[in-house]
């Protein structure tokens, strides 16, 4: 029987996490529009086996992830398959973001700044993780083009209020979450907004 097992809205700047058992569906709501949703995924049993990106893109022969792209581990095992997307295409290259990163990129000045390694580790550290854990990231709604010389920046979003995209979890997985802070670049229309994190049942 299906039914809702959990309903968060995760304010702008905030970090979230939960356990999504198998067979169970986690949906990322872009309730304003154009918000990355800055994602690790962990086996939640021996996080040692975490979201791969290059696995994931070479198993799937794309960058890009949509509806039937699976998220592979370091070892190649399947986490989570993406089963609806109203949005069409999601980042694996953009990274998250940093005061280190910030501060190269746009000036000593925003080295106060908070960002998505900061919530990584703040949320990650209730379960035992650490820097060393902290590996590439998916940017869920963030628009990363590939132009044909291989250059890539971060652009306008193409995603919309209400927009979504939903995981089924392939094992126990342990997600978490960064409803990233930057202000510097479009990835949030300059002007973060909350999300909202549904998971319901099989």
């Amino acid at each position: 029987m299906t039914g809702t097992l959990l309903d968060d809205v995760v304010p702008a700047r905030a970090p979230w996490s939960a356990v999504v058992h198998a067979g169970d569906v986690l949906t990322i709501v872009d309730l304003g529009g154009n918000q990355a949703v800055d994602f690790l995924v962990f086996d939640a049993v021996d996080t040692t086996l975490r979201y791969s990106a290059p696995d994931t893109i070479q198993g799937q022969d794309s960058v890009f992830l949509t509806t039937g792209s699976v998220l592979r581990d370091c070892e190649y095992g399947p986490l989570m398959t993406v089963v609806a997307d109203e949005v069409g295409r999601h980042d694996t290259l953009g990274g998250a973001c940093s005061k280190e990163s910030n501060t190269l990129r746009y000036g000593h000045h925003t080295w106060a700044q908070h960002a998505c390694a900061e919530n990584f580790l703040a949320e990650g550290g209730r379960y035992g993780l650490g820097k060393r854990d902290l590996v590439s990231n998916i940017n869920w709604y963030m628009n990363v083009p590939v132009d044909p010389d291989g250059a890539l920046g971060i652009v306008d979003g193409i995603s919309a209020p209400g927009l979504s995209v939903s995981l089924r979890a392939e094992r126990d997985v342990l997600v978490v979450v960064s409803n990233c802070p930057q202000i510097n670049n479009p990835c949030n229309g300059f002007d973060p907004t909350p999300v909202r994190m549904v998971v319901t049942s099989s």
